[in-house]
């Protein structure tokens, strides 16, 4: 009896470290279908319920080709999969990578570069990390190393050996050939490991800060060569909170509107880039047209914009399940912040969670939404104004916000006093004017505020962004930037942020013109119905 307890207490302590092991994981291959996956349809397909790449001798891969994982990025994180490679030739021959923090090359013909935890049907290179279409092999299977910033004019890495993880003869013991194996990588900020059913292949320390990546996509390679088989299936990532920079998420809507007017998803992604010129101390990514499919989008998150339609539109009003997600996000003092109409929410909806969140909300009938041209004069001491001038910009400024009780903790940044004619609200929706909105007139308005949350967190709410050329106004610009930074929690330069927008930027990834045809065939067919 005693001797059936020990088991038993032994197999659920098992059980528990199993659980507490795979705390944190998400599946990103639903096992069925490509879904999140996009590559080459020639060569890639689901079989046995695993991403399967087949090169045959009628359907040769050249140059080397890959399936990327569309919907998310990664940073810092950990990876779990099963790998089965087979060569589907005389000698067997098969080679194969996992691509991690790379960069799509080319997206017509699937070419990916970067970080690649290799391996093969051979006897050499599964474990090793090698750097596809860059510094080429890294560290061998063994091998402990450093890399060092590259020598000017000569090609490769620069790295020393500084130690090993096991005897390569070892580890290449543990790999069954043709069959299931078991793929771990670990990336912790410039800190690489791989790892094969169990056991070390590599670590490195990659300090070479101009040629490492410390973001980039997730892709499967399938080598170029003689004909073979490659397998994926029980894909699985969790993310780490970052130790080098905070992390922001950006969160662009549907498109909605005529071109150049609420440009959610070429915003979040000039905003990115503008980030990425005026400092390193936030790491941001986005995620397009609404709400992310990545299941670990928000999991080491710092802070979150939304950048959005609002009222019944909003996307985090679409299930009880984001309301409570972004609120216990919030709860953790993860920054949220909101621009344009995705500070509007039904109050009843999201009312009360805003207000907590960033301080206030736009509320129908009661805001209103004015074109205008605010004089923003007086800027008041605050991180998100540094390096932020007096400017003038005519956009879709909403204001009177729903703010808390006495403004409690809310700290006005872009304030401006609107005129009488802005106040009789000829052309806000709906049509106006409204009695309390005049009754404030010559009094200044607030456009864009500030909270500290009790929490820890922070919260801002912008209510321009309905133009999407004025995101060329360097003020107008700078000042958005800033409140992105400072709402992750980290500091803003003295300075601000500074960022160059050129006409092409600007120009960049924009939504698609609607075709006029079906915009009459849709009014055609909405006549019919009322008929």
């Amino acid at each position: 009896m005693k001797k059936n307890c020990l088991l038993l207490a032994a197999l659920l302590a098992a059980a528990v470290s199993l659980q507490a092991s795979d705390a944190g994981f998400k599946s990103i291959f639903n096992g069925k279908d490509l879904s999140g996956w996009k590559g080459n349809p020639t060569f890639w397909s689901v079989e046995d319920g695993a991403i399967t790449g087949k090169a045959t001798p009628e359907n040769p891969t050249k140059p080397n080709t890959f399936i990327v994982w569309e919907d998310g990025t990664l940073d810092d994180f950990e990876l779990r999969l099963k790998f089965k490679i087979v060569g589907d030739n005389e000698k067997g021959q098969a080679n194969s990578g996992i691509q991690y923090r790379s960069q799509v090359l080319d997206q017509e013909k699937f070419i990916v570069g970067g970080y690649q935890a290799d391996f093969e049907a051979g006897q050499t290179y599964s474990g090793i990390l090698y750097e596809e279409r860059g510094r080429g092999i890294l560290a061998l299977r063994g091998e402990q190393v450093v890399i060092e910033p590259q020598v000017p004019g000569k090609k490769g890495a620069k790295k020393a050996v500084t130690g090993s993880v096991g005897k390569s003869e070892e580890i290449q013991a543990a790999i069954k050939q043709g069959d299931w194996n078991d793929y771990r990588i670990i990336a912790r900020g410039n800190h690489l490991i791989h790892e094969i059913n169990g056991k070390t292949t590599v670590d490195v320390t990659d300090n070479d800060s101009e040629k490492r990546s410390m973001s980039g996509v997730l892709a499967l390679q399938l080598h170029q060569g003689p004909p073979m088989t490659v397998q994926f299936k029980d894909i699985k990532l969790k993310r780490f909170p970052l130790t080098h920079a905070k992390k922001l998420v950006m969160v662009a809507g549907k498109p909605s509107h005529p071109p150049l007017m609420h440009e959610f998803n070429a915003g979040v992604q000039l905003l990115q880039n503008c980030l990425e010129q005026g400092q390193d101390k936030v790491l941001s990514t986005f995620y397009l047209n609404g709400w992310p499919k990545d299941p670990t989008a928000f999991d080491n998150a710092d802070g979150i914009l939304f950048y959005m339609d609002g009222k019944v539109k909003h996307e985090i009003a679409q299930s009880k399940e984001r309301i409570a997600e972004v609120d216990a996000l919030a709860a953790k003092g993860v920054g949220i912040a909101c621009a344009h109409y995705g500070v509007e929410v039904v109050p009843e909806t999201l009312g009360e969670q805003f207000k907590r969140w960033i301080g206030g909300h736009y509320e129908h009938e009661f805001s209103c939404n004015p074109m205008w041209e605010p004089d923003y004069q007086n800027l008041p001491m605050h991180p998100i104004t540094r390096g932020v001038k007096p400017f003038k910009v005519k956009d879709e400024w909403y204001f009177n916000m729903r703010f808390r009780d006495q403004l409690a903790g809310v700290k006005p940044i872009l304030q401006a006093v609107p005129s009488d004619a802005v106040r009789n609200g000829p052309y806000v929706y709906p049509r106006g004017p409204y009695a309390h909105i005049q009754a404030n007139k010559g009094l200044p308005e607030t456009m864009m505020w500030a909270v500290d949350r009790r929490d820890g967190g922070r919260g801002f709410g912008f209510t321009g962004g309905h133009f999407h050329l004025n995101w060329g106004n360097d003020d107008y610009r700078r000042v958005f930037l800033n409140g992105l930074v400072w709402v992750t929690g980290a500091e803003v330069p003295k300075g601000g942020i500074n960022s160059r927008v050129t006409e092409e930027l600007l120009m960049s990834n924009l939504d698609p013109k609607p075709d006029p045809r079906k915009r009459k065939q849709a009014k055609g067919k909405a006549k019919a119905k009322k008929k």
